[in-house]
């Protein structure tokens, strides 16, 4: 058996780096004491001072526990084990706006990271705040408001910002985390139009730092495996797809009926997520679009905003999308993408926080066979915010950085046009798949 030098020498290996690979080798075959645990953080160390000041790697400093299956061969395998940081060497975030998504998603997400943390909020409500902090760890030092947001460079327990406030208040804050040196996560729509998109783009480019808009579906495992069955034509060529996304806004005082907050209605708040994922399950963009816009202006909840948007996407391959996103309807989530040889497949729910399901469908003969693809749940929030977090921490740009957040806003602004015009309105062809996304580092299952 090895003794401890023996086995620290192989895992830092003859140039000093930490060699992972043989040190969970070893693990599994149980050859490590407990005490060589304790060395890894001066290895860690080590692996910083020599990649140069700031750098943390991911794989160097993470532990992978593995446990057995219970189950047979022939059966689902469950995960088993888990690989993840320990605390005191995750990113740290700032919270910045505590409203129902924060409260309700993100906060509780941080129990499913493996790379990520909570350390600090930015919130105009001071009292709610202490709760928030008393209920996760959060020091009240770290409490911050939006007067005093920019002393944030000064704490180093912050290493980026996740932005949850109205969209109006996104460029703000964005460019103001730049320029204290923070990284930024900042949630969709990226902004209120395309030049604040581009601001915020330029601010952190500026400041040296990462820009990634929080577009969790394309995060997450069953969304994934549309795109890749769109990609390889499971069912041959995807012709046609059809996205829906609505639901029956509540409270008329709500910022998100306000236009000057929330830059439109249905359109940039869901029906992003429709054109969003038009484009991530196909890798295009598209060239050409038409849309319609019906309101009923006597509704108190639509005096600044629209209800109905119904449009249509062409991408250069000669898919079309066709596309149903309302304020004032019974909540609905869901896609299909049909295929050219007697097949289609999608979700129903497809943009829900939890509880999605993959369906699909074939024509054999006579027979049509439909089936449910069990995936696996997965926590969103948890997925993009350790995603950023491995960027930060492997020096990566994100898979869905600002100019993929600048494209949707892009398309948008097209669509409005196409609607107040009545006419189709092209958009530049873009012949070239996932343009505006960081393809080296697309997400991909452990």
């Amino acid at each position: 058996m090895k003794n401890i030098n023996q086995l620290m020498q192989s895992f830092l290996g003859s140039t000093g780096e930490c060699n992972r690979r043989e040190f969970l080798e070893n693990a599994g075959k149980g050859l490590v004491a407990a005490t060589v645990v304790g060395e890894l953080a001066s290895c860690t160390a080590n692996a910083q001072q020599m990649n140069g000041a700031g750098t943390r790697k991911t794989l160097a400093d993470t532990i992978k526990v593995q446990v057995a299956s219970q189950h047979a061969p022939t059966e689902r395998q469950q995960e088993a084990g888990a690989t993840m940081l320990e605390p005191a060497k995750r990113i740290g975030y700032a919270i910045v706006g505590i409203g129902e998504l924060t409260m309700g998603q993100i906060m509780p997400a941080f129990g499913s990271c493996k790379y990520a943390k909570p350390v600090a909020l930015v919130s105009g409500d001071a009292a709610k705040a202490k709760k928030v902090a008393a209920q996760h760890g959060i020091p009240e030092k770290n409490i911050y408001n939006y007067q005093n947001f920019d002393q944030i460079k000064n704490n180093p327990e912050i290493d980026a910002v996740y932005i949850v406030l109205p969209n109006s208040m996104h460029a703000e804050f964005t460019i103001r985390a730049a320029q204290a040196g923070k990284h930024v996560l900042c949630e969709k729509p990226m902004a209120n139009s395309s030049k604040e998109a581009q601001q915020m783009i330029d601010a952190c480019k500026k400041a040296g730092k990462k820009l990634m808009i929080a577009y969790r579906i394309q995060y997450e495992p069953n969304n994934r495996l549309m795109m890749q069955w769109t990609r390889d034509k499971h069912f041959g060529k995807v012709k046609l797809i059809d996205s829906v996304n609505v639901q029956n806004i509540g409270d008329p005082n709500q910022w998100r009926l306000k236009k000057s907050l929330a830059g439109g209605g249905s359109l940039p708040d869901i029906g992003l997520y429709c054109i969003n994922t038009n484009r991530y399950l196909t890798g295009e963009e598209p060239n050409m679009v038409s849309a319609v816009i019906h309101t009923d202006r006597n509704d108190p909840r639509f005096k600044e905003v629209e209800d109905k948007v119904l449009f249509q996407m062409f991408f250069p391959s000669g898919t079309v999308a066709n596309n149903t996103t309302a304020y004032s309807v019974h909540d609905s989530k869901h896609y299909r993408c049909y295929a050219e040889n007697g097949g289609w497949f999608g979700m129903d729910p497809a943009f829900n926080y939890n509880g999605l399901k993959t369906e699909a469908s074939q024509a054999q003969g006579k027979l049509e066979f439909k089936q449910n693809i069990i995936v696996g749940e997965k926590q969103q929030f948890a997925l993009e915010m350790d995603h950023f977090a491995q960027c930060i921490m492997e020096n990566k740009e994100p898979f869905t950085p600002g100019e993929e957040g600048l494209q949707d806003h892009k398309i948008m602004e097209a669509i409005y046009e196409a609607a107040r015009t009545g006419k189709p309105v092209k958009l530049e062809t873009i012949t070239t798949l996932d343009t505006f996304r960081n393809k080296a580092n697309m997400p991909k299952e452990e």
